[in-house]
């Protein structure tokens, strides 16, 4: 079982799809097509090594949201339609989700695309972002998306209606009664917008982090206390970081973990700087783009950007769980059962991958024609060897 789907051929074409809409409602001046690509690299520097510089309103800049709508917008949906069919999403005629720090409707996208289950039952996503011109973009592509596939595109006549609020993530909580006439959301996504606050922060402000987790907990359970929660942020050791504390949070406030944990017990991976010893190990996922469209890997080419892989560090959990009705993968005394968190690397004269089954890091072992089941995200069933690595520490176990 692992936690990547292979893409159908429904899913495949409309994520081809999503290309066209993208031309169709924001056709490419020349002005800009020339300079695409010098545009895409100068975002993604923005995100990562001139943070610092990057303003709030960086996708008011015409040439900086063609960026981001024909690059980082189709690579951030395709990684979302690999995690989204695995997850427990259950949802009912009239219910309300809440997705945070949406910008151009990148979960929205994602779920009708990845999740065709869902395309006629009547729904309303509540979408916040700070930049409105991000969301009123994401809106126009998504009902172009939806058009083309036959759904009416106007909002009265749809399953799926969209309500914009331009509004920054707030640490302090929301008023429900504006955003949802007082009603809990029954579902809430959050995704890659806190790493917009730790990375200011120190490596070693583990007190800053942990402060983060439990406000931003705190936020999220007051407005979905009878829903799900779904947490995403990229598959970097200060991410897997905050997703460890801010689990460790929802527990405290009684969520279920649905997904990717298979126990309860304290984090394993928790990241952060181990004195002594450097960067701890952190919990996160990854997948190759084999099967992401030709035009998206084209552009990626033409900015020098590789996407040969994708990562991302998550959790998804769910409150009020009608005991019973958890997941639960049985153990043996003889077999027990872990989910795989690294890739496969040489262990002396075999090979291994980190996975998670306790509150102890645990590596499991194999020969080279058994590496293709240690896939990162997959849940396998192993047999402890009583022994621990030299190198790490860890327990080890053998498929």
């Amino acid at each position: 079982m692992n936690l990547f789907h292979a893409l159908d051929n429904d899913i495949s074409g409309n994520l081809e799809k999503l290309i066209l809409s993208i031309d169709k409602e924001f056709p490419l001046p020349r002005r800009f097509a020339n300079n695409l690509k010098y545009d895409v690299k100068e975002l993604s520097s923005l995100f990562t090594s001139r943070r610092s510089e990057r303003q709030l309103s960086y996708l008011n800049k015409p040439n900086l949201l063609s960026a981001y709508l024909r690059f980082f917008l189709p690579w951030n949906v395709f990684r979302l339609c690999k995690l989204l069919p695995s997850l427990d999403i259950n949802l009912k005629h009239g219910d309300t989700l809440l997705d945070i720090g949406s910008g151009p409707l990148t979960f929205v996208l994602a779920l009708w695309i990845s999740r065709p289950d869902l395309r006629d039952i009547s729904l309303e996503f509540v979408v916040l972002d700070k930049t409105i011109k991000a969301l009123d973009a994401g809106e126009k592509i998504f009902n172009a998306l939806r058009s083309g596939n036959g759904f009416a595109a106007n909002n009265i006549n749809s399953k799926w209606k969209i309500k914009k609020i331009h509004r920054e993530f707030s640490r302090k909580g929301f008023n429900l009664e504006k955003i949802n006439n007082n009603k809990p959301f029954a579902f809430i996504s959050a995704i890659n917008i806190f790493n917009e606050i730790y990375y200011e922060l120190s490596p070693r402000d583990k007190t800053g982090l942990a402060k983060l987790a439990f406000e931003s907990a705190a936020v999220l359970s007051q407005l979905g206390k009878n829903g799900s929660l779904l947490v995403i942020e990229p598959g970097i050791p200060r991410s897997g970081e905050f997703i460890s504390s801010i689990r460790s949070e929802f527990l405290h406030l009684g969520f279920d973990i649905v997904s990717p944990c298979l126990h309860t017990e304290a984090c394993p991976y928790p990241g952060g700087l181990v004195p002594g010893k450097g960067k701890a190990k952190w919990c996160h996922f990854s997948f190759n783009t084999d099967e992401a469209p030709k035009d998206f890997k084209k552009l990626s080419m033409a900015a020098n950007i590789p996407k040969e892989r994708a990562v991302l560090s998550f959790i998804f959990v769910k409150s009020n769980l009608k005991k019973g009705n958890e997941k639960k993968y049985e153990s043996t005394d003889s077999k027990k059962t872990c989910r795989i968190i690294s890739d496969v690397f040489p262990v002396a004269r075999v090979y291994g991958s980190y996975a998670c089954f306790s509150s102890e890091p645990l590596l499991i072992k194999c020969s080279k024609a058994q590496t293709h089941i240690l896939e990162s995200g997959n849940i396998v069933n192993f047999t402890l060897d009583n022994k621990r690595d030299e190198k790490s520490g860890a327990l080890t176990g053998l498929i």
